[in-house]
This record gives C-alpha cells, sequence and structure tokens, in this order.
C-alpha cells in the first residue's frame, strides 16, 4: 500500500494556468474512432485518456474542457459507444483520448469482452499515454465496477489522477464525505496519482485546474 497523502489539486499557478487556457482555446478536432489496436493514430504526441462508469458525466466534462458543446457525445443508451475515440488538442501537441464507459449491466457480454481487451492492449501498449483521468461521481464516490478499472491500470503501470464529477449535485458534508472514501479506495492503488481534481461542468469548478494539469505533462 503506498504511503503517499492523498490531497485536493492545488489552484495553478499563473504560468499552468494560461498554457492550459491556450491549449484549449486552439483547435480541438474529432481525429478518428478506433475499434482495434490497428487503428490507433501514430504516437507522435503525448496523450491522455479519460475513463469512467457509464452517466459518470464524462461527456459533458469532456465538452467543459474544450469550451465546446457537442464535442463528445453522450449516448442515451448506456454502453452503446464501443470505440476509443481520439481528439486532436492544439497543434501536434496533444491528444485527448475518450475511452468507452464501462459498468454497464446492458450491453452483451461479449461486446464487453471485446471492449476489455481492446482497453487492456491500449493501456498496456500505448507508450505515449502520459495519464488516465479516471471519472468517479461524486455522488457516488469509488464503486466495486470503479475498482476493477483502477486495477487494471496498476497491472498497466499507468499512472491514474481521479477527477470527480458532478460536486454541485451534492450537499458540502456529502462532498467532504465522498472526497475522504475516494482518498482511501485510492491510497490502495500504487498507480494512483497523490492529488484529486474536483470539478462540476456545469458550475466550471475545476476545470481550469484539469486544463493546467494537462498542458503541462511532459
Amino acid at each position: 500500500m503506498t504511503s503517499l497523502q492523498f490531497t485536493l489539486a492545488p489552484e495553478p499557478e499563473p504560468f499552468a494556468r494560461e498554457t492550459g487556457r491556450l491549449l484549449f482555446a486552439g483547435p480541438v478536432d474529432f481525429v478518428k474512432g478506433v475499434v482495434a489496436m490497428s487503428g490507433l493514430p501514430e504516437p507522435d504526441r503525448l496523450e491522455v485518456c479519460f475513463a469512467g462508469r457509464s452517466n459518470v458525466g464524462k461527456s459533458s466534462l469532456i465538452n467543459a474542457l474544450t469550451g465546446r458543446k457537442n464535442l463528445a457525445r453522450a449516448s442515451n443508451t448506456p454502453g452503446r459507444t464501443q470505440e476509443i475515440n481520439y481528439f486532436a488538442l492544439g497543434e501536434m501537441n496533444r491528444f485527448l483520448v475518450d475511452l468507452p464507459g464501462y459498468g454497464y449491466a446492458e450491453a452483451p457480454k461479449p461486446v464487453v469482452a471485446k471492449w476489455q481487451a481492446l482497453l487492456k492492449s491500449y493501456l498496456a501498449g500505448r507508450q505515449t499515454l502520459r495519464r488516465a483521468f479516471v471519472l468517479i461521481d461524486t455522488r457516488h464516490g469509488v464503486k466495486a465496477v470503479d475498482e476493477e478499472i483502477l486495477t487494471l491500470l496498476d497491472k498497466s503501470a499507468v499512472t491514474f489522477q481521479v477527477v470527480m464529477t458532478k460536486a454541485d449535485k451534492v450537499s458540502t458534508a456529502d462532498r467532504d464525505a465522498s472526497i475522504e472514501q475516494v482518498k482511501g479506495a485510492i491510497a490502495k492503488h500504487p498507480a494512483a496519482y497523490p492529488e484529486i481534481v474536483v470539478t462540476s461542468s456545469e458550475k466550471g469548478d475545476g476545470i481550469e485546474t484539469l486544463r493546467a494539469i494537462i498542458a503541462t505533462l511532459v
């Protein structure tokens, strides 16, 4: 078990804040949807990926980060999207990778198995992947289905950072309790980055912090 102290990510320094603003103010383009490792874009730039169970608010967060209302589209049917979606940030600067939502009960088992195999291959074999951002709903905290992806990230030796979503949907007391639950859960995972980002896509909370983190990764 790690001895790291897990804290909330601090407000970004002015340089990091501006770097993040500039990155996401520039071009943001959909590149392609990938259903097999052979379809991945050339690894010619650093990339970050976003993972989260269905209905965690991943599409809303990506849209808030990029300032585009419909860049990432949420499906009304959990588990429908089975592609790894690539977005290019800036000119040859970053890839933002949107992984399919996990934890849906309605998807057929063969579909789930195919997605899991693709995810494992991607996490284990993408050398330009610098960090995975795992989204956790503040209303629910870390659940058993989240533990599966966190363990996979451990095994793949991919650093992950928790981003708590929908923080505006709970009371301050419930939010604080959820943060403590998340801290305890991720402390068991050696691949966990020790700073948690608390966000609200509707109110913009934590968006500048997350932009700065992505823009200043090396």
